[in-house]
């Protein structure tokens, strides 16, 4: 078994995936609209910011998680929105348990996934 075709036959299975077609679909018509598209960038790199700060141990100001629940808010009235960042969602959570499957063979017994150190 070639290590390279079974990868390329995972990226085609990938986009076959109704997770795929349903994000792709989303997001061209999401892209159509530069103005819903814009205000969808602006949405993820805010959220995003505070995600990092989170994760950094830093303290959330409360003031943009506000905003930041007001811009989804929002958002989620458009249809085209709601459909791109569920499908969106969804997505990536597929890619989250492909990466994860394939993380858990990459496991040497080092470090933090390992254990031994």
């Amino acid at each position: 078994m070639n290590v390279y075709d079974q990868a390329h036959s995972l990226a085609a299975a990938i986009k076959a995936s109704e997770e795929f077609k349903q994000y792709d679909q989303s997001k061209k018509t999401v892209e159509a609209n530069p103005e819903l598209d814009n205000a969808i960038k602006d949405f993820m790199n805010k959220q995003f910011e505070l995600q990092a700060q989170q994760m950094m141990g830093q303290q959330i100001d409360a003031e943009a998680f506000a905003k930041l629940q007001q811009l989804s808010a929002i958002l989620m009235q458009d249809p085209s929105a709601a459909a791109y960042l569920q499908n969106q969602m969804r997505f990536s959570m597929m890619m989250a348990d492909v990466y994860k499957i394939i993380a858990d063979v990459a496991d040497f017994g080092v470090g933090p996934m390992g254990g031994a150190q």
